[in-house]
């Protein structure tokens, strides 16, 4: 299964990647909303797909692994990272 993620929740007032705590989606069999550690773990482990945009503005989301510090999700577009789910509107 695949999902798009729709809006972000941060943690803390900096709005970085690794401070979305909570992630908003659709897919084609409903929505719902997971926490980080979630998320990492389907994508790293289960084989989760996760994108932001859809038709050609539709970019991948994969998972950061930082030397220190917790796993985090960013889009990767284009071989490189990107910044797209600090765009998406909060909830």
């Amino acid at each position: 299964m695949a999902i798009e993620i729709t809006h972000v929740r941060f943690g803390s007032t900096v709005r970085t990647e690794d401070q979305i705590v909570q992630y908003k989606w659709k897919s084609d069999t409903g929505t719902g909303d997971h926490d980080k550690a979630t998320l990492v773990d389907w994508i790293d482990n289960k084989n989760g797909i996760a994108y932001v945009g859809s038709g050609s503005s539709r970019v991948t989301v994969g998972v950061v692994h930082p030397q220190s510090g917790r796993p985090y999700l960013r889009t990767y577009a284009d071989g490189k990272w990107t910044n797209n789910l600090l765009n998406l509107p909060t909830f």
